[in-house]
Order: structure tokens, then sequence, then C-alpha cells
């Protein structure tokens, strides 16, 4: 596993959290002990099990899997034929797992859990960024995630050819409309922002939300921001917020925007499109892990 990047930081040991993860995968599902295997399956019988595609799309979570089986079983065997981010498409094999037949079966519905949810995020991330082919405009994903597995869900967002937001509240300043109206307005949130990074010797991005033109103008004003988000604009309007801010800093689009109103938006020239329905609304890709 690696390290997931925002901008030049690294933030944290993701192995760590994944590794938390797992534990608490196995410690739910498996409990005091897989009965039905251990009655029926001997301690020391040997098998395969190998990946079977049934549904075309991106494949992802190839390498937790092996993560997966290495951290149950260490003498488990993976022969991997697809990796994370092949197309894949029904009847494909993607690995084969040999060893101790107990093991396969306790590993089973993990892998599977965490390989279907993360292979359907990376299919609909590939199918936004394809809309997007031939503009400028990056895919964004959000902190709309499941709890526990955001970071393997924006490790699949990254496979399917879309690019991480901030990982969670740690990562960058995020000055939503509840912030400024909070801090008493725009001015007061930036300033406050650079103050609070200054005494905390911290580097960290700040990007801040816009509602209207007239906020997006006094942000202009104000200054100190890597990046702005228009919040629920029209095309129109975002058009026009493009001419406005003229490359002098980074614009998100966000809010209300869907697949077939997403290419409507980035041929405004808009640098970014965050949607979180890559991570919260996304039907898993069909699989099983079967005995050979």
């Amino acid at each position: 596993m690696c390290l997931l990047r925002v901008g030049f930081i690294e933030m944290m040991d993701i192995d760590k959290l994944i590794s938390n993860l797992i534990e608490l995968a196995f410690a739910e599902d498996i409990g005091d002990g897989d009965h039905t295997t251990l009655c029926s399956i001997p301690a020391e019988e040997t098998g395969q099990s190998r990946l079977i595609i049934k549904e075309e799309g991106i494949l992802a979570g190839v390498e937790i899997a092996k993560t997966i089986f290495h951290k149950f079983d260490n003498s488990l065997e993976i022969e991997v034929f697809l990796n994370d981010g092949a197309p894949v498409q029904p009847g494909d094999i993607a690995f084969v797992v040999s060893g101790k037949i107990q093991s396969l079966l306790q590993t089973e519905r993990l892998v599977l859990n965490i390989m279907q949810r993360m292979s359907g995020i990376a299919t609909i991330t590939r199918k936004y960024v394809k809309r997007l082919e031939g503009t400028s405009t990056r895919i964004l994903d959000t902190r709309k995630t499941t709890p526990g597995m955001r970071m393997l869900e924006k490790q699949a967002v990254k496979i399917g050819g879309g690019e991480n937001h901030r990982i969670g509240l740690f990562d960058m300043i995020l000055l939503k409309d509840n912030h400024v109206d909070f801090a008493g307005g725009i001015e007061n949130a930036i300033r406050r922002a650079q103050t609070y990074l200054k005494e905390k010797n911290k580097s960290l991005n700040i990007e801040i939300e816009v509602r209207n033109l007239q906020e997006l103008d006094e942000v202009l004003r104000v200054g100190g921001v890597d990046r702005i988000m228009l919040d629920n604009f029209t095309p129109e309007l975002t058009r026009e917020a493009v001419q406005i801010v003229d490359g002098r800093v980074e614009l998100e689009s966000s809010g209300g925007i869907t697949f077939d109103t997403i290419r409507t938006y980035a041929e405004t020239g808009v640098d970014y499109i965050s949607v979180g329905a890559i991570t919260h609304s996304v039907k898993s890709l069909d699989m099983s892990l079967k005995a050979v």
C-alpha cells in the first residue's frame, strides 16, 4: 500500500488505518470463529479460489485483497492476472489464491465486499472522467464516503482516473458557507484562516465556498486563497465566474451537477468539478470468489 498525497504533503500512514479496518472487519465477521468452516473443513485441507468478474467495469482492490489474504494467513499464495485499473469483462479471472481452505473461506466475504465497492467506485469515476475528455476539467471526490472505508474509496477514485479532494478535515482549510456565516463574513473567515496557519506554522491550502458573484468579487478583493468553490452555480454563472477570475485562482464547481450536465460545466473552463455521487451513490461491481 502507499501514502495518499494531497498536493505535496504526505498526510498520514494509510497502511495503519487500513490495517485497523481489516482487523475490525474480521472481528465483525468472524467473531469467536467461523463455525461453519471449522466444522466442515479439516484444518490441513488446501485448495484454490479464483476471482471471477461478472460485470463490465474497472477493476480495483487487487492490492488490498493481497493485504487481506496475507494479514489473515501469510502462507496464502496469490497469482494475479489483472491489476488495479484494468478494464474487465464478464468471465475474466482477476487472480487465483491458493492455500488452506479454511483461510480461503474466512477471507472470502471481506475481499469481495471491499473489491466490489472499490471496483464500483473506479468504474463510475472512469465513466465521469471519459465524459470530460477533451476538456481541461478534472473530477474530484468529496468526504461523502463510507465511515472507515474512506482511504480505500479514495484510492478507488484515483484508480478510476479521478483526483482526491482533501482526505479529511486535517489536510486543507475549506471555508464553507456555515464557516463564513459563523465567522461573520468572507473577509473575517479568510483572515482568521491565514492567522491560524501562521500561528500554528502549518502549510495548508485555503479554499472558500461562494454562493454568488458578489461573494466571488469579495473573495478576489480579499485574496489569500488557493481555490474558490462555486456552490450551486448555473453553467451560465460558472462561465461568467471563469471569465472574472481569469486564471488568478483555481475554480471548483460543486452542487447539483449530474452526469448529464457535467460536460456543460466542464466546457465553461472551470478547473475542477467535485462529485459526491462517485462515492456515496455507487453500485458495486459484480464478482465472485469461487472454488477451483
